[in-house]
């Protein structure tokens, strides 16, 4: 199980650089637009420094792999919300994202719920789930992904429309479009727990003493069918998101969202226990709650320091 942590843990570095180095690329790109995707990819796409990012969360996934295979995933998720606090150290300072005071409370809140997660492993008594019923996974896929759908367009076109009756009423410039940047990281944080479904399926399948069988069983599986429709749908709307709002506002509502998706619907989903000792399943469960209370803690609103540039209307 140890080791389950340490890849974590290394997941949580990767995954923080990689979201860091992604939002110093996007501050010189135009403005990305969802209905475009394939100007938002190739944009992205011709940026090197988030090319760099992108590899750092690629290498945040592997190790997700070695989490999943090692640790329950309620033990996982609460250890990938303790990324949040080098989030938000990476966002101050390579960002210059000033931290609030909540933001300061919410750090120490996780930092304790890590290690009442920790505390709670080793007694024996819990399974890691290894199987989930396709039907099963198909349908939280559906209903997860068109949830996060409507709440993101839902929260574009009310920022949209706040924008044009302030531009139309000649109040100046138009508000920040950060004021949505919770529905944003909730919206992408269940698309990421489709991904996190997924990525737990393909290592439940993983036998490093046949690799030609695991191909068969992943490919004859849905989950690198999920991973290509989330990776594709997330890519767009995690980085317009970012370019929008503050990393250390939409990530953290992000990852805390997916965690959170992924520790009840995926133990659940995948017959996962919890600790049979009284004393570990205590820590277990007000770790997790304790982690959870991170979003809850979180603004509700935020001004980024730079302006929004507007989107770029190339010829057709």
């Amino acid at each position: 199980m140890w080791w389950g942590v340490v890849a974590a843990l290394f997941a949580n570095v990767l995954y923080s650089g990689g979201f860091v180095l992604e939002k110093r690329a996007l501050t010189s790109l135009p403005g990305l637009d969802i209905r475009r995707p394939a100007r938002a990819v190739r944009l992205l796409l011709g940026s090197p420094l988030w090319i760099g990012g992108s590899l750092a969360l690629s290498g945040g996934f592997v190790a997700q792999l070695v989490v999943y295979r090692t640790l329950p995933m309620t033990v996982a998720q609460a250890l990938f919300i303790s990324g949040l606090v080098l989030l938000l150290l990476f966002s101050s300072r390579a960002l210059g994202e000033r931290t609030s005071g909540r933001e300061r409370v919410a750090m120490a809140a996780i930092v304790a719920a890590l290690l009442m997660v920790v505390l709670s492993l080793g007694d024996g008594s819990e399974s890691i789930g290894t199987y989930s019923p396709p039907a099963l996974i198909l349908l939280l896929s559906g209903l997860s992904l068109g949830a996060g759908m409507w709440v993101y367009v839902t929260a574009d076109r009310r920022d949209a429309r706040r924008g044009a009756a302030v531009e139309g009423a000649g109040g100046g410039d138009p508000p920040d479009r950060p004021s949505s940047g919770v529905p944003y990281g909730v919206a992408v944080g269940l698309v990421y727990g489709v991904s996190s479904l997924a990525i737990k399926g393909v290592s439940a399948l993983f036998d490093a003493h046949d690799l030609p069988g695991t191909l068969a069983a992943v490919l004859s599986s849905p989950y690198p069918y999920l991973l290509l429709v989330t990776g594709a749908t997330g890519l767009v709307l995690s980085q317009t998101a970012l370019q929008r709002c503050r990393a250390s506002l939409v990530v953290p509502v992000c990852t805390t969202t997916s965690c959170l998706y992924t520790a009840t619907l995926g133990s659940v989903a995948f017959g996962e226990s919890l600790p049979g000792d009284p004393l570990h399943l205590t820590l277990r469960v007000v770790g997790a709650v304790l982690a959870v209370a991170v979003l809850l803690a979180l603004p509700a609103t935020t001004r980024q320091p730079t302006p929004e540039k507007e989107p770029i209307h190339e010829p057709h």
